[in-house]
């Protein structure tokens, strides 16, 4: 993939070095202690404490590895749960979305810790540090997020929760073991997954690695009129989507020690991702290494249990220009030109040799909850969190416009958090329980003096006019936000249950949404994390995001479950919600522009159905129809402009037919056609489609052999949250065609692809 001369990396964490010198001898096990584990089928285990499935609001819960067995992306496994979608980004990296609200709108959460990505891209997502084979379940609650779930956000909570420890029978060893394989022919995708535990009555050991790799994938047909690269020799067919190919490793070390009512537990987690190409960004990642930390000591005592929870998250990001896209720019000094693809030397003002970003960042978080049994009918939480969030966002010189210092996009960029936070459950009355909540935050921001590659007064694109006016500035800035959550449920008989509540949830704004200061058309290109192709400007003057939600459920149900049906309304309305506005000279259709972040009044609603029916079921057959549907809007109150990354109405339904070891299942996907676009971003509205995907499953023992094939008739089709196709050519800049990537080329989604997968426990 990545050429030698513009791969980006760096020395690997101290974290991956430390996963590969346990891994042998954690995955040492003999045949009879694994035989002897299979044997206990009682012995008691820890969980890793999270809010019960009877609080309120429910939420849902997924489990990615079972959802999407042949995938390497966490968030993929959203496609379950109503209402969610993805942004589509990197293949291991797409942004979840929860009723039109997604990315820092939401709170990502691994094992209980806050994070967050680090790059102007947001190509380091939270959720894109695990493996589906990692995540025990993926715990999704839309609007009404419980207050003790997380704050900072007014879209929702996505909270990952990796395997807990579980622990041997008094005087017992407990020894298993899962290993897994897969491969998938449209765009040789493979991937690893291994695991491994020993446990005795107080300790419990585990190490899980899991490593994918695929090169770029094909569309149904041609969806694009070229073919250049920007690289001598190098071009790429019209079927196939550049810029999506990716490789990386995930590695997860446990260590617990549990006595009576006390359980101490440490998780080491390091991803070393040598690439992921990004067919909706001008960049690439070319390198992101990451340790994470994770402490964690509960107790359970007599009136309830609390907990605390310490981590420290350290990542360092390397971007550039991937293989297909163009990497010297500029005449060359001697006479030469790079127009063609070829390298121009030597290096210096005439000669740009790629774009170098890159971004470190340090997370430091702390969290204390107690949880009190007032009565059988009354549970008390409360809680108290700290957040510390450090980021240096810079890009080396690399000649042309880009010499000969460093280009500061963000500086010394600080984002604190402090949080207190109080909720309780109970029963008014028979049939009824409810939950009140209120979290108050303080987030405190604050960013270094910055400066472009060049402080002449004649540098390219202002360089020195921004950053002299965005020195002047006093950049600290200061936000408190409260939130209010308010639920109920009501079963008055076994068939029926009716859920709602209100909730009024803030968002203070981001680093990367307050602080990126230079109007030069190439820096503010580097800043996009919706990938719409478009070029941002930062806003220090944002004012927090004020989201006041309505949300109702209803679900009927035979009352022999044979068959069950939920509908699920919603609206919120925000307050100062973060669009965005055209910067002066920006006019104008069919084109990618220049915007700045901006507050608008903003409302979103939609509807949700999801329904199941056992349509037969005997000793031998049993046949089970599922489906789901999702209608959802989102305006700017002050434009009248559509928000942008809306997914339009959709529909999923699946028939799954059961007999013996045999498990088959065909699936019906249908989008309408995206008409409703953001026109300040020149949003690309695409085509309707339907897909049709079939898989089968058979189990061999302790085995599971599954295999399928997805988009059956091979249909070409536009991803309507694909973003803007800039997989391939002259990226950085955006003149007329056909040296650059055309505006109107939505990103398309994988063509016809069989799959193959095997998994066993042992």
């Amino acid at each position: 993939m990545p050429t030698k001369s513009n791969a980006i990396r760096r020395p690997a964490p101290h974290g991956a070095l430390v996963m590969s010198a346990v891994a042998t001898a954690a995955l040492a096990w003999s045949p009879a202690a694994a035989a002897q584990a299979q044997a206990d089928a009682a012995l008691p285990d820890v969980q890793v404490h999270a809010p019960r499935e009877t609080d309120l609001p429910r939420g849902q819960a997924v489990q990615p590895r079972r959802a999407r067995p042949v995938s390497a992306d966490v968030s993929e496994a959203l496609a379950e749960v109503p209402g969610a979608y993805t942004l589509e980004a990197g293949g291991l990296s797409r942004l979840p979305v929860l009723r039109g609200l997604g990315d820092e709108r939401l709170r990502l959460q691994i094992d209980g810790m806050d994070l967050y990505a680090a790059c102007p891209n947001h190509m380091n997502t939270p959720l894109s540090y695990l493996d589906p084979s990692q995540v025990e379940r993926l715990q999704v609650w839309a609007g009404l997020a419980p207050v003790s779930a997380g704050g900072d956000a007014i879209g929702g909570v996505v909270a990952a929760q990796t395997p807990a420890p579980t622990f041997a029978a008094a005087g017992q060893t407990q020894t298993q073991g899962d290993l897994g394989l897969y491969a998938r022919s449209n765009g040789h995708a493979w991937g690893l997954r291994l695991g491994a535990q020993h446990a005795t009555q107080h300790w419990s050991l585990s190490y899980r690695l899991a490593a994918a790799e695929a090169d770029n994938y094909r569309a149904g047909a041609a969806f694009k009129t070229y073919d250049f690269t920007g690289r001598a020799g190098h071009a790429l067919p019209r079927d196939e989507v550049g810029s999506s190919a990716y490789r990386t490793r995930n590695h997860i070390l446990g260590l617990a020690w549990q006595d009576g009512a006390h359980l101490w537990e440490a998780k080491l987690y390091a991803q070393d991702m040598p690439y992921q190409l990004y067919p909706n960004q001008r960049m690439d990642l070319l390198g992101n290494d990451s340790t994470k930390l994770n402490l964690r000591y509960q107790q359970r005592t007599a009136w309830g249990q609390w907990q605390a929870r310490l981590w420290h998250d350290k990542v360092q990001h390397a971007m550039d220009f991937g293989p297909d896209k163009r990497y010297w720019y500029g005449m060359a000094s001697g006479g030469g030109s790079s127009v063609d693809g070829r390298p121009c030397s030597p290096l210096g003002p005439q000669c740009a040799a790629g774009m170098p970003m890159l971004t470190d960042s340090a997370t430091t978080g702390a969290k204390v909850q107690a949880e009190w049994a007032v009565s059988e009918q009354t549970v008390v939480r409360a809680g108290a969190e700290l957040h510390r969030f450090r980021l240096d966002d810079y890009w080396p010189p690399s000649g042309g416009g880009m010499w000969p210092g460093t280009f500061w996009n963000i500086r010394d960029g600080q984002r604190d958090r402090h949080a207190l936070y109080a909720e309780v459950q109970w029963s008014p009355a028979p049939l009824w329980s409810a939950q009140a909540g209120l979290r108050v935050e303080r987030v405190r921001t604050d960013a270094g003096p910055v400066q472009g590659y060049s402080d002449a007064p004649n540098a390219m694109g202002r360089q020195t006019q921004d950053a002299q006016a965005f020195n002047a500035l006093d950049r600290r800035r200061r936000f408190t936000t409260h939130d209010v959550v308010l639920s109920a449920r009501h079963q008055p008989r076994s068939t029926f249950e009716l859920e709602f509540g209100l909730a009024r949830r803030e968002r203070a704004p981001g680093l990367y949404e307050l602080y990126p200061w230079s109007t030069w058309q190439m820096a503010a290109l580097m800043n996009n994390f919706v990938g719409d192709g478009n070029g941002y400007v930062g806003n220090p003057n944002l004012r927090s995001e004020r989201a006041y939600t309505a949300s109702a459920s209803a679900q009927w149900k035979a009352a022999n479950d044979a068959w069950a049906i939920k509908v699920e309304p919603h609206v919120t309305q925000v307050r100062d919600f973060i669009d965005a506005e055209r910067l002066p000279g920006q006019s104008g259709e069919r084109r990618f522009v220049l915007l700045r972040y901006a507050n608008v009044p903003a409302r979103l609603y939609g509807l949700d159905l999801s329904g199941r029916a056992l349509l037969a079921h005997d000793p031998a057959n049993r046949w089970e129809l599922r489906g789901q549907l999702s209608h959802l809007k989102g305006r700017n109150r002050r434009s009248g402009d559509g928000l942008y990354a809306i997914m339009p109405l959709n529909a999923r339904l699946s028939l799954t037919h059961q007999t013996g070891a045999w498990e088959s299942t065909v699936e019906w996907v249908a989008v309408k056609a995206k008409t409703d676009v953001s026109s300040v971003r020149n949003e690309v509205p695409t085509p309707g489609y339907g897909l049709m995907n079939v898989r089968a499953a058979y189990r061999l023992g302790r085995g599971k052999l599954e295999f399928g094939i997805d988009n059956v008739f091979d249909r070409l089709y536009a991803l309507p949250t694909g973003g803007a196709y800039v997989g391939q050519g002259t990226t950085m800049t955006n003149p007329s065609p056909p040296n650059v990537p055309q505006w109107g080329i939505a990103v398309p989604g994988p063509g016809r692809s069989l799959w193959l997968a095997y998994q066993v426990a042992f």
